[in-house]
């Protein structure tokens, strides 16, 4: 994957919608929810030989015009440890895991909106990892943790109907239990945080 590429994209996105947006986000009461994704989706549609096989769906509530609750469900599959930070080493051959890693979570996030359509939010998932060797065959499961913080701005669309919001964020997964040894190996090499993580979110409010 073309990861600096992306990150190029998402901070255009990013500093385009700061000088777009015009109105507060939560100036319509009568669109209290929303459901909607990530924009990483679009990446299982890029060829390559590793799709991320990347899934997720938001439900989400406005508790007033400033906070906001999110219900995420996703699910996702990666072959390198993901604390590893933008550069050569990223999918590096000796990086690789013996196999993969296939991810199904369920997290919480709350938004809150400090000026305009600038919000700060954080995020924790509890995920289900089920490790497996290069056969496809699965070797054991396991459990993690992952938080994030994210700094990002809303932008209304279609009379305040769909929204985007770009985004970049920090992750920290301080949990990671029963990881095979042969993928422990490759683990210990890197941390357990990924700074600079761009994101990019929409729904749909009703």
């Amino acid at each position: 994957m073309c990861k600096n590429g992306l990150l190029l994209a998402f901070a255009l996105m990013f500093s385009t919608s700061l000088l777009s947006a015009q109105k507060t986000p939560g100036d319509s009461t009568s669109k209290s929810h929303f459901i909607g994704s990530s924009g990483f989706v679009l990446l299982n549609l890029i060829p390559q030989d590793n799709p991320p096989h990347f899934f997720q769906v938001n439900f989400g509530y406005w508790l007033t015009n400033k906070d906001v609750i999110t219900i995420e469900a996703k699910t996702w599959t990666y072959r390198y440890p993901i604390g590893i930070p933008y550069g050569d080493s990223r999918e590096a051959p000796e990086e690789v895991y013996p196999g993969k890693v296939r991810g199904v979570g369920i997290g919480l996030a709350y938004q809150r909106f400090l000026w305009k359509g600038l919000y700060s939010a954080v995020h924790a998932s509890a995920w289900s990892q089920t490790y497996l060797n290069e056969n496809n065959q699965k070797i054991q499961n396991g459990f993690q943790l992952f938080t994030a913080l994210r700094l990002g701005y809303h932008i209304k669309l279609f009379k305040n109907r769909f929204f985007v919001e770009p985004s970049f964020a920090g992750t920290f997964w301080p949990i990671n239990t029963n990881v095979p040894e042969v993928f422990s190996k490759k683990e210990d090499n890197w941390p357990n945080y990924f700074l600079v993580e761009p994101g990019l979110h929409f729904g749909f409010k009703f």
